[in-house]
């Protein structure tokens, strides 16, 4: 099942055109602005509070990395890239740099409306995969630690059983997760544990 595409009001939004003086730049800042969108243009380099604005639209034909302050593709806000050369490392730089959406020049009378909402919907796709696809590697990273910590525990409880009861009851105990208590238990030496178990 897909995901509609939102609308929903951009007016008031702010957008950045990133582009050397041309009629290009007219004619998006004009569609923008008829969209109710705030519109700053800038060449070559970005305002100091660029990744606080809503879009970026920029200059594919000759942008390059520097002008960006974060990483190839790791841009905080969706990205529209101007296209005029259609020439493959023209294009291969533009997705790179993380366009979610393209206008090509010359740029007439519409196209930007579009633009804005799939770049908007795009940006927020691979905010949700980034977001999961860290979660996953949070929860990979914990499971490797309770098996860490298992094989640990296994050394003074005699069985794998058994340790995994010992790490349940540590973390019932101590009111924290199981991943809570397995990193405790493989940060503490298992001296430590035995001089622990010993005066208690």
């Amino acid at each position: 099942m897909s995901r509609g595409v939102e609308g929903g009001d951009l007016g008031g939004a702010r957008a950045i055109v990133l582009h050397r003086p041309h009629a290009v730049v007219a004619s998006v800042t004009r569609q923008l602005q008829a969209i109710g969108l705030s519109v700053e243009s800038a060449w070559p380099d970005l305002p100091a509070d660029a990744a606080s604005a809503d879009f970026l639209f920029f200059d594919a034909d000759m942008g390059f990395d520097a002008q960006f302050p974060w990483q190839p593709g790791a841009a905080p806000l969706p990205l529209i890239a101007l296209i005029g050369s259609e020439a493959p490392g023209r294009i291969e730089w533009a997705l790179s740099a993380g366009a979610q959406a393209q206008i090509l020049k010359p740029v007439g009378d519409g196209g930007v409306y579009s633009a804005l909402l799939i770049a908007r919907h795009g940006f927020a796709m691979r905010q949700t995969l980034t977001a999961a696809v860290d979660d996953m590697r949070g929860r990979l990273g914990a499971r490797q630690t309770v098996v860490r910590a298992i094989v640990q525990l296994t050394r003074g409880a005699g069985s794998e059983d058994a340790a995994y009861d010992a790490l349940r009851r540590m973390a019932m105990d101590g009111r924290i997760t199981l991943e809570e208590a397995a990193a405790r238990v493989v940060a503490t030496p298992a001296v430590d544990r035995r001089a622990r178990k010993g005066t208690a």
